[in-house]
């Protein structure tokens, strides 16, 4: 590599569109604590946090290839020991040889860094507040109670004993020196939650800013197919309207996968957030199936769907949607034309506190002794000779990760040359 390059102040490296390292300048190998040697041939992906994997499979990589640049995205590398070094990425691919090379600079943020010390401070000096509120709310609570008792006590021996007035005025005076004494108390505590909503309106806006960074490409994806098909920039014909229609509820899947990436780099989470609530199976496929419609149609496969509307399951829906859309992708992906993709679902007869989603296909199939390794990132098994190996190996880890999250699980079964099968699982809910 050029010696100027490992000067530079910024990391740089180059990668094939097989995610393979072609080279990589000392300043990043350094910055991340590899020697150069370790990353040369390795995957590209293996130096990114899992939220930016993610990020970088669902959309740095197609804008890459779609557009052959993208500037100024933010991305979290991992280090050899783990650190997580947030970077700015301007990239550009070109052909090179018999190929195309994808050529990365990575300018370390610092700034963002010390925002998110000062939220996640914040957020604690939040907390305690809150804490604090909670308690002497109680402790107020307390205190009013006593009061109305004591006034309560009062009123009674003031009907039932005159000849205790005296003694009475002086406990109004006690009980009017522990009201003042609950106001002061009462005023500081206002104090107190007006200083934790400040923080948190702090928080909020800055969580607002990043997701719109991440939001903006793809809001305007849906702008733009929404301005073709009101015929902005002239006639559309109903085939076009309707690709237009399925364009858009692909972008606002797209970005529902970005929201889940956002929320893998929230500083208060450090892992998925998971929306659990009754999910119908049946609707599920209902929303998925137009987006592998025109895929099904392209390659001429028949599509069958086999799940009655009575199967519900308790777990997150775009994540399920997220799961079923990648294993229809990959059914139809190794299925040739005039064969079958399948869905079905049910509950699963060994455990009635179990349903499942299944994907059936009759395509290549998987060797066996590939069949355990397939959940594994970075993992393509490809068994025919002639067709090149498309996508990074990571769809299948992380749906089984997101079947794991949601108390469920997925697993898979395969004959070589008589397609496969892959069950979703999920724990059940009545209807």
């Amino acid at each position: 590599m050029d010696e100027q390059l490992d000067l530079a102040p910024c990391g740089f490296v180059s990668f094939g569109d097989d995610g393979g390292v072609l080279a990589v300048n000392a300043t990043l190998s350094g910055r991340l604590g590899y020697d150069r040697n370790e990353l040369i041939g390795r995957h590209v992906e293996t130096i990114l946090a899992v939220g930016s994997r993610i990020f970088y499979q669902t959309h740095v990589f197609p804008l890459v290839r779609l557009h052959g640049r993208a500037e100024e995205i933010f991305i979290l590398l991992r280090g050899k020991d783990g650190e997580q070094v947030g970077v700015l990425c301007n990239a550009v691919r070109r052909p090179r040889g018999d190929g195309h090379v994808t050529d990365c600079v990575l300018m370390e943020v610092r700034e963002r860094r010390k925002f998110e010390d000062a939220l996640l401070q914040a957020k604690q000096e939040a907390e305690r507040a809150h804490e604090a509120l909670q308690s002497r709310t109680a402790e107020l609570e307390r205190a009013n109670s006593q009061l109305e008792s004591q006034a309560l006590e009062l009123e009674l021996q003031k009907q039932h004993l005159e000849d205790q007035a005296s003694e009475l005025m002086t406990q109004g005076e006690a009980l009017h020196s522990l009201n003042d004494e609950l106001l002061r108390r009462g005023a500081e505590l206002e104090q107190q939650r007006a200083a934790a909503d400040e923080a948190n309106q702090e928080k909020s806006r800055f969580l607002a800013v990043m997701s719109h960074e991440l939001r903006t490409p793809l809001n305007a994806i849906g702008g733009y197919a929404q301005l073709l098909e009101m015929g902005v920039h002239g006639s559309v014909t109903d085939a076009q309207r309707e690709a237009l229609g399925r364009i858009d509820r692909s972008q606002r899947h797209l970005l529902r996968l970005v929201n889940d990436v956002l929320n893998l780099a929230r500083i208060e989470a450090g892992r998925v957030d998971y929306t659990v609530e009754r999910v119908v199976l049946a609707d599920v496929v209902s929303s998925v199936m137009p987006m592998v419609e025109p895929q099904i149609a392209l390659r001429g496969l028949l599509a069958e769907i086999s799940v009655p509307p009575s199967v519900a399951a308790r777990a997150d829906p775009e994540k399920v949607e997220q799961i079923l859309l990648n294993l229809l992708t990959n059914a139809v992906k190794f299925t040739g034309a005039g064969g079958s993709v399948v869905v079905t679902g049910g509950t699963v007869t060994s455990s009635e506190d179990q349903v499942y989603l299944r994907v059936s296909d009759t395509g290549s199939g998987i060797p066996s002794a590939s069949l355990d390794r397939i959940f594994e990132p970075f993992i393509q098994v490809d068994v025919s000779a002639t067709r090149p190996s498309e996508g990074t190996g990571l769809g299948l880890a992380i749906s089984r990760d997101l079947a794991r999250g949601m108390g469920g699980d997925l697993t898979a079964k395969s004959e070589l040359g008589r397609g496969s099968v892959f069950t979703l699982t999920l724990p059940r809910v009545s209807l």
